[in-house]
């Protein structure tokens, strides 16, 4: 099992990120959440398989139409049990 935090900066808030990752987690399997920060920002905290925590990255890093990436920072954190199934935080 690997934990990560994403966080992905750009033009990611009011284009649907959330419900993106939100989507793309859920079909992985993974557990965890998503979420906008008030300094424009999406941040994400998930964890599963390798693989999917991969392919989630990637996901990310193209993100929904409409979407401009400017940056992403992550960091793999120690696992933990978290929320299933994967949820926006408001």
């Amino acid at each position: 099992m690997t934990r990560i935090r994403i966080v992905v900066r750009g033009q990611v808030q009011g284009v649907g990120f959330r419900w993106f990752v939100r989507e793309a987690a859920r079909d992985a399997q993974l557990s965890g959440w998503v979420r906008n920060r008030h300094d424009g920002a999406v941040e994400v905290e998930a964890e599963g398989p390798r693989a999917a925590i991969d392919a989630l990255r990637a996901l990310i890093a193209r993100g929904p139409n409409g979407a401009v990436i400017q940056s992403i920072d992550d960091v793999e954190l120690s696992t933990d049990t978290l929320a299933k199934p994967f949820t926006i935080i408001r």
